[in-house]
């Protein structure tokens, strides 16, 4: 089992043997406002166990944030990826627990095929989202996305989101609850059979029905227990 478990002291970066920062603003590709950092006040241990992943206004009014990614540092093919997190509640956050194929950088995006592990959006508090997309179906309005109520605000709590992924299909789940599945018989192309990286952000606004805004809850904190990838 590979694990990453954030024990360290507050204010300590994530192992940047392991997690590297995107950086930067320009909506990424969904009107979002937030510009990614490597600051830490935005991505730091927070000295009890998380990471901590904090979106804010800076004095000049922009809303930072961070991006991480495990990109040519690790990646896994199948297996059960998990992590437990707390999400953060109100308006406008968006925070994504998420995979990209490794070859990201030669065949783009959507051929390199994306899992989103966990979506969450402030506007539906109750609900996790996870999706796949690839070749013919991707973006907010084309991926193959399923998405499970689960009767609480998600934003009270940790808890446990994860895919079981393998060359017969990907498995959603959440707090062990199974809600969604997408197998190769649905799609006219399956780009899932090769390794991805992981990436974790929380982006802010954007454009998901209902979530963009131009009063967001800030700051908003993104909690993350650990992430565990389970080989097969």
């Amino acid at each position: 089992m590979w694990s990453q478990d954030f024990e360290g002291p507050a204010g300590a970066r994530p192992d940047p043997r392991v997690w590297g920062h995107e950086r930067g603003g320009g909506g990424w590709g969904d009107a979002q406002q937030q510009v990614y950092t490597d600051d830490p006040g935005n991505v730091a241990l927070d000295g009890a166990g998380h990471l901590a992943i904090t979106a804010r206004r800076e004095p000049d009014g922009t809303i930072t944030s961070a991006r991480l990614t495990t990109h040519r540092r690790f990646a896994t093919t199948y297996g059960r990826v998990e992590a437990r997190i707390k999400v953060p509640g109100g308006r406008g956050s968006w925070p994504a627990f998420w995979m990209l194929g490794d070859d990201l950088d030669d065949v783009g995006w959507p051929a390199c095929g994306e899992i989103d592990v966990m979506e969450h959006v402030g506007a539906q508090p109750h609900l996790c989202h996870g999706t796949a997309h690839g070749p013919g179906y991707s973006g907010l309005a084309g991926g193959l996305g399923g998405a499970v109520d689960a009767g609480t605000d998600l934003s009270q709590d940790f808890h446990e989101y994860a895919v079981t992924w393998d060359r017969r299909g990907i498995t959603w789940s959440l707090d062990e609850r199974e809600y969604h599945r997408v197998t190769p018989a649905d799609v006219a192309a399956w780009p899932f059979d090769h390794p991805f990286h992981l990436v974790l952000n929380l982006a802010v606004g954007g454009d998901w029905p209902g979530n963009d805004t131009e009063d967001p809850t800030l700051p908003a904190v993104l909690l993350v227990d650990h992430v565990r990838v389970h080989p097969r």
